[in-house]
């Protein structure tokens, strides 16, 4: 099998995704760029498929046109959004999109997380914004989520879900885990009646760092 350990860590993610309980069933998908010479590639997670039953080899491999290369199962229907982030960032080595509750609520009440905590300026890139309302799978979906994360790493999909992004699978799952944590600190805030953003010029400083983290990252 051509991509193995690649596929394995694909596949390892995503059941990662079911036990910190940011997905249920077969929700969710995760994908990751592979290393290929002649044409761009990604291993995704098969479409409806529960990640408990799954093997390496069931993860397919497709290209950027999202033509099956390898695999027998169907990718992701939400294969074209992580293939135009994938086009769009070329700092991006692994995408996650999940269906995590506080996040969830967020995306329904089409609200953005506001720059409220310093690691989520220094990690995230500042406010978590929503993507206008698209179908899964549509290309109108690619373009209002990318629309909407910019150069940040994570980003609310209005009545849907989150999805993050990193260099490699552990930091997007990092970012995923850290959107969760965010959104459930904001909504209690909002309960106590009062939120408070980090002061402006904290939030200027504090992404250039992570413009600086990000350019570190590029060069390694």
């Amino acid at each position: 099998m051509t991509w193995e350990r690649e596929r394995e860590e694909v596949l390892r993610t995503a059941r990662l995704l079911l036990e910190k309980g940011l997905v249920v069933g077969s929700g969710g998908n995760v994908s990751r760029r592979l290393p290929a010479k002649e044409r761009d590639l990604l291993a995704i997670t098969p479409n409806r498929r529960y990640y408990e039953d799954l093997q390496p080899s069931d993860i397919p491999v497709i290209d950027f046109e999202a033509e099956p290369v390898e695999g027998e199962l169907a990718p992701s229907t939400e294969a074209l959004l992580h293939i135009g982030i994938y086009r769009a960032r070329k700092d991006v080595g692994a995408v996650i999109h999940t269906h995590s509750t506080f996040a969830s609520v967020l995306a329904v009440a089409r609200l953005e997380i506001p720059p409220i905590l310093d690691e989520q300026v220094v990690h995230l890139g500042g406010e978590v914004k929503v993507a206008k309302y698209a179908p899964p799978g549509s290309e109108e979906l690619v373009q209002n989520a990318l629309e909407a994360l910019e150069e940040r790493d994570a980003v609310l999909l209005a009545n849907h879900g989150v999805v993050g992004v990193g260099r490699d699978l552990r930091e997007a799952l990092t970012v995923c885990e850290m959107v969760e944590k965010m959104a459930q600190a904001y909504l209690l805030a909002r309960l106590l009646g009062r939120v408070n953003p980090l002061p402006p010029e904290v939030i200027e400083a504090e992404k250039a760092i992570f413009k600086l983290l990000q350019t570190a990252k590029e060069e390694k």
